[in-house]
């Protein structure tokens, strides 16, 4: 019961995160806008800078794995307070003016935060659930943190729908710092143990199979080099993390083009962009509180991914074509089904490890999305930029995003190569029901 409740604290402090990054998600695009390219629908500048941002990918590419084999040391709530802080300082700069020179000092800011911490909340609370969840019931414990996710997500854009841009900024800062609070006050520690902890795992401990590897806690090098050494012991793994790849590719590809394709197309705004998140969101809602708990049992994580990456190709895609205002409203839609492909794929790399290897199997995965994040912009952000333009090749604004919804099909296709594991057999049934699952 202690467990469950240390779960709600962990759900609680996602939430209030969350809530305050996806509050300034609508405003951003505008905010943007107006600060570099005030009065015009298409702005080639913001664009690049919005793909330039994705740099970080290759500050976290370093430090997710590091981040990772701190926690799994020192704690989850000890390495969540450092994202949690820094969320806050951009949040306020806005907060108090958008002009040019503010919105370039958020940047810089952000950037720079990013480049060290951009993921991190997320996979620290999926490692979290994993020290206090048993495997079997693990891929719908995550599903339900991603589902407080986007409950964030709705409200926070349902906010935003309701209120000036300043105030979005304004309310945003104090939500984070409500959420740092809340999480040191409340959030208890979940890695007491670690090295007792791994003898009686569900799982070996796949690093302790090649004993010349040490974990060296203050190099990013070492760390990157064990990371690669963990994508190779485990096949099922290495697929995952190729999963992970391509669907990054394909999210960030999609998200850094969107709303300025859509502002070009149909000229939206911070109310129309709230408006799509928010449908977006509820049906995450409903997919990961409601149907992936129900329905994961019965299909099983392997074939759930495989569901969820063929569905986020769709909706994509359906993105892609928009040639009315109302089809974005319908392809977010699909995000009831798109939603199932990261918990799922997160459960699939967590059962890899033993408890004691969480921080570093979900800061490796988190890191693999991070070398994502810099692949992606490099292709993505020209080809937004060139079909949004007037020397377009041919007529097809969506043309960036199309190619988006192509590598979320490498990335489907990839996944129907993941096989669930062997059954165990009466013998090995019987030996692990004496340990009681600790949800």
């Amino acid at each position: 019961m202690e467990k469950v409740f240390g779960l709600s604290h962990l759900f609680m402090t996602v939430f209030l995160h969350c809530f305050a990054n996806f509050m300034v998600a609508p405003a951003i695009t505008d905010v943007t806008m107006a600060a570099l390219c005030p009065g015009e629908d298409e702005c080639s500048l913001a664009i690049y800078l919005t793909g330039a941002h994705q740099v970080t990918g290759l500050g976290s590419l370093m430090t997710m794995p590091l981040v990772g084999n701190l926690s799994d040391i020192y704690g989850r709530k000890v390495m969540l307070t450092l994202p949690i802080t820094l969320s806050i300082f951009p949040l306020l700069i806005l907060a108090y003016g958008r002009t040019r020179y503010y919105f370039y000092a958020y940047y810089v800011l952000k950037t720079l935060f990013s480049m060290a911490t951009e993921g991190s909340v997320h996979f620290l609370a999926l490692a979290y659930v994993a020290d206090n969840v048993s495997e079997s019931r693990r891929a719908a414990v995550f599903g339900i943190m991603s589902g407080f996710a986007s409950s964030s997500f709705v409200l926070g854009n349902l906010s935003t729908r309701f209120l000036s841009t300043s105030a979005v900024f304004q309310v945003a800062a104090a939500m984070s710092i409500v959420a740092l609070v809340y999480m040191r006050v409340f959030l208890q520690e979940s890695v007491a143990s670690n090295v007792a902890s791994c003898k009686s795992s569900e799982t070996e401990c796949l690093l302790e199979k090649s004993p010349s590897k040490k974990w060296n806690l203050f190099k990013t090098l070492p760390s990157l080099n064990e990371s690669i050494s963990l994508l190779k012991t485990s096949p099922t793994f290495s697929k995952a993390a190729a999963v992970a790849f391509f669907i990054t590719v394909a999210d960030v590809g999609l998200f850094s083009s969107l709303t300025y394709f859509l502002k070009a197309q149909f000229h939206f705004n911070k109310d129309q962009f709230a408006d799509l998140m928010i449908i977006a969101g509820i049906a995450g809602v409903v997919s990961q509180l409601i149907i992936m708990p129900a329905l994961t049992p019965l299909m099983g994580e392997e074939r759930m991914l495989s569901v969820g990456l063929f569905f986020a190709c769709a909706h994509i895609v359906l993105y892609s074509v928009a040639w009315a205002p109302w089809v974005p409203y319908a392809a977010a839609t699909l995000s009831l089904l798109a939603s199932f492909a990261l918990p799922c794929l997160r459960s699939i790399a967590s059962k890899q490890t033993g408890p004691n290897e969480q921080g570093k199997v979900q800061g490796c995965i988190t890191g693999i999305g991070s070398f994502a994040n810099i692949v992606s912009p490099l292709a993505f952000s020209p080809l937004t930029a060139l079909f949004l333009s007037d020397n377009a090749p041919f007529h097809f604004p969506g043309f960036s995003i199309m190619c988006s919804g192509l590598v979320a099909m490498i990335a489907f296709v990839h996944s129907t190569t993941i096989r669930p594991p062997p059954t165990p057999s009466k013998s090995d049934i019987c030996s692990s029901s004496t340990t009681d699952p600790l949800v």
